[in-house]
């Protein structure tokens, strides 16, 4: 739908906030012209300083009614306060026609139809018979021509990733079969090409905020995070004319869990993660958790029944009666909080298969215990006798992590990506743990299969075809 609208502006830097409306309503629709600055008085009776008045054609495929609501957001977002009429104000914004429907009264206002007649010239006639004075056209005024990122730079060299990162933002995501609001955090990043002075820094947002849009309106469901990414990566590579571009959404989220023994309901944090890669090919998209859990030690552990064996015998007790002591308790040992996380890329048929909190529990069931932000001391106990029991090494929760994926999704292909991996933040040490592990079903399941050492793995920026670092960091 081709709309044209009229923005106005008499309080602060006029042009400014102008500029800014213009952006806000990107987000919304196409911005196809902009007409050149017109500089009026107030019309009779109104208050403030000479308007600064620009006409704009759009398009979008909202309704008259739900786009004037978002004209109205973008006014308050811009700083407009009061809506009386007569009245100075930092901007305002008019639909002056929309589909068949025109203002009734914008042959009467100067201010709207002279710049609307430059850009429409089916409205020059309406502009000429009005016997107003006429805006004066401001020969110097700020559109922003200059295109200094496509122009060429003094050193013809290419760069891998450009783009901007910590870019937060609140989306709207699936999980456990329902809406949830987040605060995510988007990192997106394009290859330059030598010729290319530089990419649109603002457009990334620009982007973010249109793809986001486009998601949620797709569909009646909830957005799933894949499908955000890949729309944000692919968007990129069309925007920027970029090689390839790659996009990474970390958001918290919330599980309702339920304390071990004393049965107390508290809400548990994790973390989605989602990555796409496009490029002109296509795209490609990993989906995966980040859950905390702890670790019992097995090596001090063993290293403590040793000695509490040789202590028992010492005290009287025969080597059996020792050995059954030690078979019935829990061994002391040092204890870490870990961190885990598991990636999986699918193909787009089995996109829905894969949830967050199936992933969750893959993540939390292979270190030693899982833990809980509220415990009373029945809990404190179960969890500490649960850990003990179940000693893991950070290789053992990262081989867990990759059985388990196995397993829960054993009906998906060879080709399906998986990633694992696990900090343990040392509690002895002044150092931290760190293991991960990465390749295809395929290439797993033949060194189960075999026992034989698939040396050449899938890794995750070759599955992508880019270059992501991992998940977690040592």
């Amino acid at each position: 739908m081709h709309v044209y609208i009229g923005i106005g502006s008499n309080l602060g830097d006029r042009q400014a906030n102008i500029l800014a409306a213009l952006q806000r309503l990107r987000a919304y629709a196409r911005i196809a012209r902009v007409s050149s600055f017109y500089e009026s008085e107030p019309a009779d009776g109104a208050g403030g300083p000479a308007f600064l008045n620009v006409a704009a054609q759009i398009d979008t495929d909202l309704s008259r009614e739900a786009f004037e609501q978002v004209a109205h957001d973008v006014e308050l977002a811009v700083g407009r306060i009061s809506n009386a009429r007569l009245q100075a104000r930092p901007i305002d914004i008019d639909v002056l026609v929309f589909g068949d429907w025109t203002h009734p009264q914008l042959a009467h206002r100067p201010y709207n139809v002279v710049p609307l007649a430059e850009i429409a010239p089916q409205f020059a006639q309406v502009a000429q018979s009005n016997g107003a004075v006429s805006p004066r056209r401001l020969a110097r005024s700020l559109h922003f021509l200059a295109n200094r990122q496509e122009e060429t730079p003094d050193v013809r060299l290419s760069l891998n990733r450009v783009g901007v990162s910590r870019v937060r933002r609140i989306v709207h995501l699936e999980i456990d079969g329902q809406a949830r609001v987040f605060n995510g955090e988007f990192t997106m990043v394009a290859d330059l090409a030598p010729n290319k002075a530089g990419v649109h820094m603002s457009r990334f947002s620009e982007i973010l905020e249109e793809a986001t849009l486009d998601v949620l309106a797709a569909s009646s469901a909830p957005a799933r995070i894949e499908r955000l990414v890949e729309a944000i990566a692919h968007e990129i590579v069309r925007s920027q004319r970029a090689i390839r571009a790659d996009v990474r959404l970390r958001a918290d989220f919330g599980l309702e869990r339920w304390t071990p023994v004393s049965g107390k309901r508290g809400e548990e944090i994790y973390t989605l993660v989602g990555i796409a890669h496009a490029d002109e090919q296509g795209t490609r998209r990993v989906v995966g958790v980040e859950a905390e859990g702890m670790t019992a030690c097995p090596c001090a552990q063993q290293m403590v029944r040793e000695n509490s064996l040789h202590e028992l015998l010492e005290a009287g007790f025969s080597q059996a009666d020792a050995q059954r002591a030690l078979d019935a308790l829990p061994v002391a040992t040092h204890n870490q909080r870990g961190r885990g996380a598991v990636l999986l890329g699918v193909g787009d048929g089995n996109t829905d298969v894969i949830r967050a909190e199936d992933l969750v529990e893959i993540v939390e069931g292979s270190m030693s215990s899982e833990t809980y932000d509220l415990l009373k001391r029945p809990d404190e106990f179960f969890v500490v006798n649960k850990a003990h029991h179940n000693p893991k090494f950070v290789e053992d929760v990262v081989r867990g992590i990759l059985a388990r994926s196995l397993d829960m999704y054993a009906d998906l292909g060879d080709d399906t990506f998986v990633f694992a991996s696990q900090v343990n933040y040392e509690s002895i040490h002044k150092h931290d743990a760190f293991a991960e592990a990465f390749g295809l079903f395929g290439e797993f399941r033949k060194e189960l299969a075999t026992g034989s050492y698939v040396t050449t793995k899938t890794d995750l920026a070759t599955w992508l075809g880019t270059r992501h670092s991992p998940v977690l960091s040592p």
